[in-house]
């Protein structure tokens, strides 16, 4: 039987090099070496390093990367699937029946389903790869002397403390120090049984700390590499999940004095100047990856679950839509209202966010728009959450202000945020996350960290109009079978 890949790294660090296929074939093994064989071989080709790295980029976007399904495309997958079980991603009609599951919320509480293992396998493989480069490295506390070293040290370590940090998120259903949730290893350790929450956010916490400093001064020459101010933005996400709001928002305050325009009013929505969350080029993106003719990516791609102008699922009969109840909360004076329209198959669809500049149903085949994985607008939210939640009303107003100027005006955003305090205060931000981040993945961290409780509109295909606490087991994913039937030292499923 196939041992998980937790168990396997257990046994023997691995890594797959190489960008193309090869590295990306979960089956295909005539590309592996271990660790202690990769610093042998780095001496004599440093490439080998940098191509891991490059790979875990690759990774992150890859269709089918675990297994055959077609909502097996790495980070973006899991996008889709936590908009939906926050609730704002509506699966609005249903043809192919690749989001039943999910949208249905029974996929999160059956250990036996598919998306379980495409979670766990897909973050722990990352933590894999992430810990080969760190070993190559030196190991955990090595001190790179050159500015190559230093930097291949600081995406490694950054890569891990990501993969990790959505592990704690979709694996736990609240944060609690004490509760054993996952297996540890960081490429000297391992511990195949779970172990406490504190001791996974710790090694988050030191990963992030040493990326930032190692990354310090590293000008990168695409957004699909990690930089300083990617690992100050999930170190900022990281302690804002422990409710550590003052920390929280010194990174958030970080990641926005780094430089980062906010996106204007015309690009927020269709017909604007420059719109659409499209080009990675677009000055407010942090990370994320310039998608090219030459990569061939087509149907099984997230815009290929998203996207009406694209020949997708979306467009085909799959509609991804925003729920009509946050819909109708957001004002009609908001240029983000304008996001949302009206298709064949159905209402609300993000047209006019996500979309293929030709704008003709079907047509993008080969697909060349970008995928965002972080943006600067995250921060700004961020730093009034935590602003709100540490007693700085003020501070918190202003920039809730800042952000929604280019969204309602400058007089409308002033006279909406000024009479707030307290618990209203809190909820708009909350309210302002989910309409901002809409289709990003982010709005299911926010439902976790300011432990809400979701209600469904009418316009699901399942369960509409009902309710769920943040905390419900069918908002978090279970331990996969895979892991449980292979993993000796793991034998429950949360």
């Amino acid at each position: 039987m196939k041992r998980s890949i937790v168990y396997l790294i257990a046994c023997t660090s691995m890594i797959f090099v190489g960008c193309n296929e090869d590295f990306l074939d979960p089956v295909r093994n005539t590309n592996v070496i271990t660790s202690a064989e990769l610093v042998e071989y780095s001496d004599q080709n440093p490439a080998l390093i940098e191509g891991t790295l490059d790979g875990i980029a690759s990774f992150m976007i890859q269709d089918r990367g675990i297994t055959t399904q077609h909502y097996d495309i790495g980070q973006k997958g899991v996008d889709i699937w936590m908009d939906m079980l926050s609730g704002d991603m509506a699966l609005a009609t249903s043809s192919y029946g690749w989001y039943n599951g999910s949208a249905n919320l029974v996929a999160t509480v059956d250990f036996t389903a598919t998306e379980n293992k495409i979670v766990w396998d897909y973050y722990y493989k990352i933590v894999n790869l992430s810990n080969s480069v760190i070993m190559s490295s030196g190991g955990n506390d090595a001190q790179p002397e050159t500015d190559g070293a230093r930097r291949i040290l600081g995406q490694a370590k950054a890569s891990r403390a990501y993969a990790y940090f959505y592990l704690t998120q979709l694996f736990q259903r609240e944060y609690d120090p004490a509760q054993p949730i996952l297996p540890y290893y960081d490429s000297e350790v391992a511990e195949t049984a779970k172990v406490p929450a504190s001791q996974i956010y710790d090694l988050i916490i030191s990963d992030l700390t040493d990326a930032i400093s190692l990354l310090d001064g590293y000008t990168r020459s695409n957004k699909s590499q990690i930089d300083k101010s990617v690992a100050q933005g999930l170190l900022a996400y990281t302690y804002a999940a422990k409710g550590d709001y003052a920390n929280a928002k010194v990174q958030a305050d970080a990641v926005i004095a780094s430089g980062y325009p906010l996106t204007t009013t015309g690009q927020l929505a269709y017909p604007g100047a420059g719109s659409g969350f499209n080009d990675i080029n677009s000055g407010s993106w942090m990370w994320g990856f310039d998608l090219t003719e030459d990569l061939g990516h087509q149907l099984i791609d997230w815009w290929g679950q998203i996207d009406y102008f694209t020949y997708s699922y979306a467009w085909a009969g799959d509609a991804k839509s925003i729920d009509n109840l946050l819909f109708s909360q957001i004002p009609d004076n908001d240029i983000r209202k304008t996001q949302f329209g009206t298709t064949p198959n159905a209402d609300l669809m993000p047209i006019n966010k996500f979309f293929d500049p030709a704008r003709t149903a079907g047509l993008q085949y080969i697909i060349t728009t970008d995928l965002i994985f972080m943006r600067v607008e995250e921060f700004y939210l961020l730093s009034a959450e935590a602003a709100a939640k540490t007693g700085d009303e003020a501070g918190a107003k202003a920039t809730l202000v800042e952000l929604l100027t280019n969204r309602l005006g400058a007089s409308e955003a002033a006279a909406y945020v000024a009479p707030l305090s307290g618990n209203q205060l809190r909820n708009a931000i909350y309210l302002q996350t989910r309409i901002e981040m809409w289709g990003e993945g982010k709005s299911y961290l926010a439902m976790k960290r300011n432990q809400a409780t979701v209600q469904r509109g009418s316009n699901h295909v399942f369960r509409a109009g009902e309710s769920f606490a943040s905390n419900s087991d069918e908002l978090s994913f279970q331990i996969p079978q895979s892991e449980i039937d292979n993993n000796p030292n793991i034998n429950s499923q949360n």
